[in-house]
């Protein structure tokens, strides 16, 4: 079974919320689930798997400047600030420190509600206690 976390972090990289898809699914999916949830910020980093028209425009929508790379299929390259997404690591280590835990990194649940569970847990703990 494989799965795919998306997650919303704040700028200290401190997960705020979390969804899980099939790990065949797009993570336009995943964008679409977490669209209502993000909070009023002036930017969102992502990398380019969220690189999409039509994400783009609801955060544009929304008030909030998008910093996503475009993909590499584009026919028209997408600008973005290269400096603001260096701080996309800040994400990367909130994964990593997640897999820190045996139970997130080796997927032991088969369900994903457990899976989801046991994922907010660990960063309830790790970040927010």
């Amino acid at each position: 079974m494989n799965t795919k976390l998306h997650a919303i972090c704040d700028s200290k990289g401190r997960p705020l919320n979390l969804f899980v898809t099939a790990g065949q699914v797009s993570d336009y999916i995943g964008a679409r689930a977490l669209l209502s949830s993000i909070p009023n910020v002036d930017w969102l980093l992502g990398d380019r798997g969220y690189d999409a028209d039509w994400f783009q425009g609801a955060l544009k929508d929304k008030g909030i400047r998008a910093c996503i790379p475009g993909r590499k299929q584009r026919k028209t390259p997408v600008k973005y600030d290269k400096r603001r997404y260096k701080r996309r690591n800040r994400i990367e280590i909130m994964f990593g420190r997640l897999k820190d835990w045996r139970r997130v990194a080796t997927r032991y649940d088969r369900c994903p509600k457990v899976f989801l569970s046991a994922v907010a847990l660990a960063a309830t703990v790790i970040y927010w206690l």
